[in-house]
């Protein structure tokens, strides 16, 4: 039949949305009573849809987000100081094309890689790739990736994300002056083209010192590339580890 022919050249041509919209029409009776434009429109945006949807998909799972957040259910309670205009402002994601960054900082269990993990997925659902990596972990994967002779590959590799989101800065109690080159080497890298969320228990004001103290002459330079242009958010409150469904992590 001709409706077969028809289905099997959409297949052949991978347009897996139109066949899903076709079946959906030849098995609807009220699709009868639509217009031809109607009903090809119908199949174009079945085709969009589909094609979004795989994109989707294919982001989150290249961004190995740690947990999955949605920003609509952040927890706006006074305690938290967390503005809702400046988490609408984010969710725009105008500041990914600009290459600026977020900085997030509060105690355990404030929410901070919730609040990353929730603006890497709008970012996915704008069309921006995402990568998530532990901090401590990244660097030491940098370190062999400079011993085997990888690291400028590795590094074009993760520069290729638009949103970079790099979780728990300062995890390690003092970091090595290797940890630190290599860490100014991925934010230089990233300057002015890319993205990057950098969560931390550690507060904003002890960044500085941080780096300095292992890492004397490149903190300021580290600090520039981390304060361009940043928006910083420091979460207040008290664990919310017991809720489980709100901004736990």
């Amino acid at each position: 039949m001709m409706f077969n022919e028809t289905r099997e050249k959409m297949v052949q041509m991978k347009l897996f949305g139109m066949v899903d919209g076709f079946d959906n029409q030849l098995s609807s009776s009220s699709a009868a009573e639509l217009s031809f434009e109607e009903r090809v429109g119908l199949l174009v945006d079945y085709e969009v849809t589909f094609r979004e949807n795989r994109r989707l998909k294919s982001l989150l799972k290249l961004a190995k987000l740690k947990t999955q957040a949605d920003l609509k259910d952040i927890n706006y309670q006074a305690d938290r100081n967390i503005n809702r205009v400046h988490i609408a402002n984010l969710a725009t994601c105008s500041w990914i094309s600009n290459g600026f960054n977020v900085l997030i900082t509060g105690a355990t269990g404030t929410g901070k890689t919730y609040l990353s993990c929730a603006l890497g997925r709008q970012s996915c659902l704008k069309g921006f790739s995402v990568q998530f990596h532990k901090m401590s972990l990244l660097l030491d994967d940098l370190e062999q990736a400079q011993i085997d002779g990888s690291l400028q590959k590795r590094l074009t590799y993760i520069n290729r994300a638009s949103l970079l989101i790099l979780d728990d800065l300062g995890i390690k109690a003092c970091p090595t002056p290797k940890e630190c080159e290599l860490f100014y080497y991925l934010l230089d890298g990233r300057s002015g083209t890319g993205a990057t969320v950098v969560t931390s228990q550690l507060p904003q004001n002890k960044w500085h010192e941080y780096f300095r103290a292992s890492y004397p002459t490149g903190a300021d330079a580290i600090m520039d590339r981390l304060n361009m242009n940043a928006t910083k958010i420091d979460l207040k409150g008290g664990s919310l580890r017991s809720h489980k469904d709100l901004f736990a992590e």
